[in-house]
């Protein structure tokens, strides 16, 4: 059993993505920052499973841990987008690690 909150620390770290299980379905995530919310912790990735119309499209979603199960951290490593700022997205959110 892979612990998620772990898994996606070291994916942050080391630029690698994840599959996870997120509403029902499995996912492809190049997780960018993780960072607490009024007490819950949250990532921002790129979900590389949706389709985007256009590369310039493609931006961070946010993801709740407790909803996200990582089922695979996978050797695929990743490039940040080129607007990725290391920062959480709300002023009063805690920034815990980022790339």
């Amino acid at each position: 059993m892979i612990d998620t909150r772990l898994a996606l620390m070291e994916a942050i770290s080391f630029r690698r993505t994840v599959n996870a299980r997120y509403n029902g379905g499995i996912i492809t995530l190049a997780p960018h920052l993780m960072f607490e919310r009024h007490g819950d912790l949250f990532v921002s990735a790129l979900n590389l499973s949706k389709a985007w119309r256009s590369p310039e499209e493609r931006r961070l979603g946010q993801f709740k841990l407790a909803g996200l199960e990582v089922t695979e951290l996978l050797e695929d490593v990743f490039d940040p987008l080129p607007t990725f700022e290391p920062a959480p997205p709300r002023a009063d959110d805690t920034l815990l690690l980022a790339l």
